[in-house]
């Protein structure tokens, strides 16, 4: 199988269908990253992701993962989504505030089983900075030096962010369950719940 370097090195040398093949072979993760943060403003975010990445492909450093270098990118157009909504203050602090602190962003799937409502209000409602690492670390199987990688910060950060990640989804969890027996049921088999959220998204985002 060519890998990302490889098809990145043939992009660079001028090969268009290399570009398309990255993009078709990392677009489902993408928009996974952006649905359930920007709703109906996803596929403009995503555009927006795959452009830039066009635009800055000649920056990735060969020990740098191709992945963690794009994610890395819908990071910052995601961050920079939410500063241009807040119109009269660009100063956001993304461990602090949430998706639904910075207003709606209503997402069209909708989730039949009642762990999933539950597991996907409760990511929405954590600080966006620990959204994003609990996602990439369930959703894309990111180890804690790829999370590192990605968000720009060394890898016992990244392990720390992680855990602080899970209590405040925990603490979510508990707050929003409308009963006893649908927090132990999500919460007894959370890795499961998470990952049919994520075949929900990457089933049909749109």
């Amino acid at each position: 199988m060519i890998t990302d370097h490889q098809l990145l090195a043939a992009w660079r040398a001028g090969d268009p269908n290399a570009g398309e093949r990255l993009f078709e072979r990392h677009y489902d993760a993408i928009a996974r990253f952006f649905y359930n943060k920007a709703g109906e403003q996803a596929p403009d975010l995503i555009q927006r992701t795959f452009l830039a990445c066009f635009e800055a492909r000649d920056k990735l450093r060969e020990d740098t993962r191709f992945r963690g270098f794009l994610f890395g990118i819908a990071r910052n157009v995601l961050y920079d989504h939410f500063r241009k909504r807040r119109r009269h203050d660009d100063r956001v602090d993304f461990a602090a505030r949430s998706v639904e602190d910075m207003g709606p962003t209503p997402t069209t799937m909708i989730a039949r089983e009642q762990e999933i409502q539950l597991l996907m209000h409760a990511l929405r409602k954590i600080p966006l900075d620990f959204q994003v690492i609990l996602e990439l670390y369930y959703w894309e199987g990111m180890s804690a030096r790829e999370l590192g990688e990605t968000l720009d910060i060394p890898e016992g950060t990244a392990r720390t962010r992680l855990r602080r990640a899970r209590q405040l989804l925990d603490r979510q969890l508990k707050r929003l369950a409308r009963s006893p027996r649908l927090l132990q049921s999500t919460v007894s088999d959370m890795d499961s719940w998470v990952s049919r959220i994520r075949d929900y998204f990457g089933a049909d985002p749109k």
